[in-house]
């Protein structure tokens, strides 16, 4: 069937009164200007009441609810969150009570135990695989498998052993350090490593006996603080792979012991949004339960953003 070069006949569309459909947006959820001299609660009070802006007074509720409650407040940390300035803002929440575990991967223990050395991290790699110096640093290699290695060996998961020896060492700049913040204010940190994916692993120290038994030992650790979560609140920021592949089968152990996370919220924080952290943080284990966000967009402006909320909201 051939059809025709044929106008459609408009002469009897149907239409109705504007003001009699149901609208998803009114003015009582735009956006309020923010005026000179308002606080941070203020600014994100007059956030739009749509979408995001939502979400993030939503995340700084339940963080606050968790808090006042003496719920668990769980973070995972990915490198990124480290290598972007952001330790000092994570330690005033450990001392305010806004971390009760954190969880990082391989790259975020070597970041931090860098700054604590030295007060710098994060290599230029471009510059340095060429000639073969990438990850050669000498005491960012042999000191730290050094600290994995007796640590684990007197019985510590990875994480407890290198914080332990910050604590001992207290190099010039312990004060940034979240591993050196965990040994003084007794906050459990957990570390969770794939062999062969830091540059630790390719000095002649590196125990892979040592690094993988404490880095189970963190998982078993980690899946005790996650067991802990009803009511409490699961943060994800900047891990799109490792982090919510051992929160996911964190939650699975909870479970299957019987243990509720009723109540839980999980939070992914990223500049993109990635397939693992929506399913493995923000869906699957609150279904049912509680509820998942997704906050997009950069470390630097959005941590210090809700730190910066979570302190003026608190009590005392």
């Amino acid at each position: 069937m051939k059809l025709p070069y044929e106008e459609f006949d408009l002469s009897h569309v149907r239409t109705y009164p504007l003001r009699s459909r149901a609208s998803k947006v009114t003015l009582s959820q735009f956006a309020r200007p923010h005026q000179k001299g308002e606080g941070v609660g203020a600014f994100v009070d007059g956030l739009p009441r749509l979408l995001a802006g939502d979400d993030l007074r939503a995340v700084i509720s339940s963080v606050l609810a968790a808090r006042r409650g003496g719920r668990a407040i769980v973070w995972g940390l990915g490198a990124h969150v480290v290598k972007t300035g952001l330790s000092s803002v994570l330690v005033d929440l450990m001392a305010r009570g806004f971390v009760s575990a954190i969880a990082t991967n391989g790259a975020g223990l070597i970041h931090d135990f860098e700054i604590a050395l030295a007060g710098s991290t994060s290599e230029d790699v471009d510059s340095a695989l060429g000639p073969g110096t990438f990850g050669m640093a000498e005491e960012t290699g042999a000191e730290l498998n050094r600290a994995i290695s007796e640590g684990v060996s007197r019985g510590l998961g990875l994480g407890q052993a290198v914080a332990q020896y910050l604590a001992t060492k207290q190099p010039p700049h312990a004060d940034r350090s979240l591993f050196a913040s965990s040994a003084r204010l007794e906050i459990p940190i957990t570390v969770h490593v794939a062999i062969g994916t830091d540059i630790i692993h390719m000095h002649p120290g590196a125990s892979g006996a040592a690094i993988g038994e404490g880095s189970l030992r963190d998982f078993r650790y980690f899946a005790s603080s996650v067991a802990r979560l009803e009511g409490g609140v699961y943060l994800n920021c900047g891990s799109a792979v490792v982090l919510p592949e051992v929160f996911l089968k964190a939650v699975a152990l909870a479970r299957n012991a019987g243990r509720s996370l009723d109540g839980l919220t999980t939070v992914n924080l990223d500049f993109l949004r990635h397939y693992r952290p929506q399913t493995n943080v923000v869906t699957r284990p609150t279904a049912g339960v509680g509820h998942g966000y997704s906050l997009t967009g950069h470390h630097e402006i959005l941590i210090p953003l809700l730190a910066a909320a979570l302190v003026e909201g608190a009590d005392g």
